[in-house]
């Protein structure tokens, strides 16, 4: 049941007491969960952040069954997943990304119904300043996620187009987008309940990707080790009809991530544009993993073919190979005449 885990001098018992807070908030406010339902968690040791974060479990969930990844066989970990029943809750606490042969877990774990929370790629954030953003992060500010997110998704869902002023360029979107999605911690209207976290972001992407033109200035992709990158200064990248064919103040590493692409998808599409809401992160307070920080309070856009949720003419879902976020020096956006994102806040 409970833990006890031995943690390194930085990590103080205020810091995991935050995360503590924070995972109870998010167990009460998200998934809904009580000591009516089984709790797992599913961990390991091997960075500073999971072992804050399964202390801070522990703490939260007093009733909890916890199973150390790499001390336990597969065969236990299956049949203790095996046994859980719909509504359950389990969470993921992971260094890196871990894998049960051609088991998915949290796949598997959707499809009976299991609550589920997942950390990935811990190890990639192992500084102090990294460790208390991710913890700050995983704070659930139920009312201002449920009013940005919702409000944001039906106004996307009837613009028709929209401005990103980044540093005097201007990133132009004309003719619609695709459905939004929302990512905020409320799953009412979702088959599944859960996901990465930290959360808060809505996303959606051009009706027609060949729509897109302009220019806009990055502060940050993910590197070719899946890594955020933080250039010197702002690279700005030009886009043509829905392709980025050009870049200003690029970087080595930056045009490494495009020659990638180019590589396997001979042209470098941008797609997805995602709206992040978490106030813990911001321009100058980032983290190194990118699934984390693309929930940064600003906007990001996708380089590559690849998007699960939506399918185009021609690219199925899923069918490209390369799905590269990067940041935007965002000033505004307008969607249509309005003015819904200014000064690294959101303002409807």
């Amino acid at each position: 049941m409970g833990l006890s885990i031995i943690l390194d001098n930085f990590m103080t018992d205020t810091l995991v007491q935050n995360a503590s807070k924070n995972l109870t908030d998010v167990l009460r406010d998200v998934f809904l969960h009580d000591d009516s339902s089984t709790a797992l968690v599913i961990y390991d040791l091997d960075s500073p952040l999971s072992r804050i974060l399964t202390q801070a479990y522990s703490d939260a969930l007093p009733h909890g069954n916890f199973i150390n990844f790499h001390e336990t066989d597969t065969e236990l970990i299956l049949s203790t997943i095996e046994a859980l029943n719909a509504g359950d809750f389990v969470a993921l606490v992971q260094s890196t990304s871990f894998r049960l042969s051609a088991f998915r877990i949290r796949i598997e774990l959707f499809k009976k119904g299991i609550k589920v929370a997942e950390h990935p790629h811990l190890g990639r954030m192992p500084s102090d300043k990294e460790v208390n953003t991710y913890v700050n992060a995983l704070a659930y500010e139920k009312t201002y996620y449920h009013h940005m997110g919702h409000t944001l998704k039906d106004m996307v869902n009837v613009a028709q187009s929209a401005v990103v002023h980044s540093g005097g360029e201007k990133l132009i979107y004309k003719g619609g987008f695709e459905p939004a999605k929302i990512n905020i911690g409320d799953y009412s209207q979702m088959k599944n309940m859960g996901g990465q976290f930290p959360i808060g972001e809505v996303f959606t992407e051009s009706t027609v990707l060949t729509s897109l033109n302009g220019k806009t200035n990055i502060i940050a992709f993910g590197d070719t080790n899946y890594k955020v990158n933080i250039p010197p200064k702002p690279i700005t990248i030009v886009v043509e009809n829905g392709h980025l064919v050009a870049t200003e103040n690029s970087t080595e590493e930056f045009e490494a991530v495009l020659d990638m692409i180019k590589a396997e998808e001979q042209v470098v599409w941008v797609r997805e544009l995602g709206l992040g809401l978490n106030r813990a992160m911001s321009k100058s307070n980032y983290v190194s993993d990118m699934g984390t920080y693309e929930r940064m309070c600003g906007l990001h856009l996708s380089l590559g073919a690849k998007h699960g949720i939506y399918a185009k003419e021609g690219m199925k879902r899923n069918s490209g190979k390369f799905h590269i976020d990067v940041m935007i020096d965002t000033d505004t956006l307008t969607l249509d005449d309005t003015v819904v994102f200014d000064g690294e806040k959101w303002v409807v």
